[in-house]
């Protein structure tokens, strides 16, 4: 069906158009509605399904017939796990907004850049506010932005942010908010702790659950190569020589191996970079906009980059390490094959993968057949895990008796 029974106002509606927008997705279809009746809400949906769009596009609609007169206060905050997040949904608020004839004033809150200048921004008035948590609690910190005329939390990702430790940090941005709000949690995945995060900013929310229809899109090439540890890179290097892809995205355990094998591929005469957590913004920024304009065609990415970035025509994801959570494999894998196009996922397995790879066929209801690429034939056994003795029922110390054995220790004062 077309946006038009959902009565948005019509500068809503030519904006949709102008992007070439005239279908919504499941997860709009359902929630658009229950937002526009105020509903709260827990979406679980996969990511890139448009859970952005679902609630930008009601709250524009519902901050236009309430804007209210003189100086803009804020009505809306939208908290996500990562800056580039952040900065996609502002730009989103900011699109579908730019028909209206009062635009709201958006302000995006990250780290990575001055203080000073987002400050400025909130105390010359704003109407929405979308933000990474850290730096938010910054800001508050500073007892620099007032959040009790906030209409509308939305906590975007949220089993990602849980991931991040938001659990600590929610009590004090919740103390800020006024207990009369619309609450709107969306999630690829809902875990126990999303659930009881769920439960300490609403009671009342409406569930709603978009399946996909099968557990990883089916124009996806999906591989795995048997390797050595010690052979990733040369094979990757072979890999793409031999393969025509103009963008790939290599995810990486950690920080540190990012910066490592971007400088030594670069070296080898290829055009990479790293992108990370402990980059600057604006380095994080350019590397980004670098991949998307073809300027680079290699990224080494950590897991920042697994969800909620919009690249468009990536032709290959590489896992050359694998992802800690299985669920973050499909995350990962997502960021090619989208807007209907074709795209390819390979998974580097060593000796010391097979164990979790197999945990991550059976969650992911995928089986692959392991290659073995000439050259780099893997060598060894896999290693078995060692079993531990049976516990013995009713002989395993309670916590009180750990706290109690810790105090005889330690000497007296």
């Amino acid at each position: 069906m077309p946006f038009s029974p959902f009565k948005l106002c019509p500068e809503i509606q030519h904006a949709l158009d102008a992007v070439g927008f005239s279908t919504p997705t499941p997860i709009q279809e359902k929630v658009i509605p229950l937002v526009l009746e105020r509903k709260d809400i827990m979406a679980r949906a996969q990511t890139g399904s448009g859970k952005s769009a679902s609630f930008v596009l009601p709250i524009l609609e519902l901050w236009r017939a309430n804007k209210g007169e003189g100086k803009a206060k804020i009505k809306a905050l939208v908290l996500t796990p990562t800056r580039e997040l952040t900065t996609q949904v502002a730009e989103a608020f900011i699109t579908f907004g730019q028909s209206l004839h009062v635009k709201p004033k958006i302000v995006s809150i990250i780290g990575g850049e001055k203080i000073g200048e987002q400050l400025y921004d909130i105390q010359q008035g704003c109407d929405i506010v979308v933000a990474t948590s850290g730096r938010l609690l910054d800001i508050m910190s500073k007892q620099q932005i007032n959040l009790s005329h906030v209409e509308f939390f939305v906590l975007d990702e949220a089993d990602k942010m849980m991931d991040m430790g938001f659990e600590q940090e929610l009590g004090v941005i919740l103390d800020a908010l006024p207990s009369l709000r619309q609450n709107l949690l969306f999630s690829a995945t809902y875990p126990p702790k999303v659930q009881a995060l769920t439960l300490k900013i609403t009671k009342n929310a409406l569930e709603v659950v978009i399946e996909a229809e099968t557990p990883t899109v089916e124009r996806i090439v999906q591989r795995a190569i048997s390797v050595n540890r010690e052979n990733r890179s040369p094979l990757l290097r072979q890999l793409l020589r031999e393969n025509d892809w103009k963008r790939v995205l290599v995810f990486m355990a950690n920080k540190r191996a990012c910066e490592n094998i971007a400088m030594k591929f670069r070296k080898h005469g290829f055009n990479a970079e790293a992108f990370h957590g402990d980059l600057v913004q604006e380095g994080r920024a350019w590397a980004l906009q670098a991949l998307k304009e073809a300027k680079v065609n290699i990224l080494f990415a950590t897991d920042i980059a697994a969800r909620g970035l919009d690249i468009e025509e990536v032709s290959c994801v590489i896992n050359f390490d694998l992802p800690r959570s299985t669920e973050d494999y499909i995350h990962r894998i997502g960021r090619t094959g989208r807007a209907g196009r074709e795209g390819v996922a390979i998974s580097f397995i060593g000796l010391e993968d097979e164990a979790h790879f197999a945990l991550i066929e059976k969650r992911c209801a995928i089986k692959l057949s392991k290659e073995q690429i000439e050259g780099f034939e893997r060598e060894g056994a896999v290693p078995q895990k060692e079993k531990g003795s049976a516990p013995i029922k009713g002989k395993r110390k309670s916590k009180k008796d750990k706290l109690r054995e810790q105090a005889s220790e330690k000497p007296a004062s």
